[in-house]
């Protein structure tokens, strides 16, 4: 079974190995989705999606938010972006029943990025 949250910051960057408009400073409002994979435990929950909130938000949001993303991840594009944000949260996001299944990044309503465990 699948467990999905979203998740949105807004952040800025530039694309320094780009060439093009994206390699000049500028900023997106990202959606973020964090998948779990699992099995329901005794209270018929993957995990509790206040705990998974609370995670992501203190592990990527609140670093992410506002930021820019140059300072944390070289060539921040929505593929590295998922890759980092993946290996930040894999550790973070497992239990007895549970573990980080992929992260998707947005970086437009309709251009997103997916990393996924067999990725690694």
């Amino acid at each position: 079974m699948f467990v999905v949250r979203e998740f949105s910051f807004d952040a800025a960057h530039n694309l320094e190995r780009y060439h093009g408009k994206c390699e000049r400073l500028h900023g997106h409002t990202y959606k973020m989705a964090v998948t779990l994979e699992g099995r329901p435990d005794g209270e018929g929950m993957v995990m509790d999606f206040v705990d998974l909130k609370k995670k992501v938000n203190e592990e990527i949001v609140s670093k992410f938010d506002h930021s820019y993303l140059n300072d944390i991840i070289p060539q921040p594009t929505a593929e590295n972006i998922a890759r980092y944000v993946f290996e930040r949260l894999d550790g973070v996001l497992k239990g007895q029943n549970y573990g980080l299944h992929s992260v998707q990044i947005w970086e437009t309503a309709g251009s997103s990025a997916i990393f996924f465990r067999g990725d690694l």
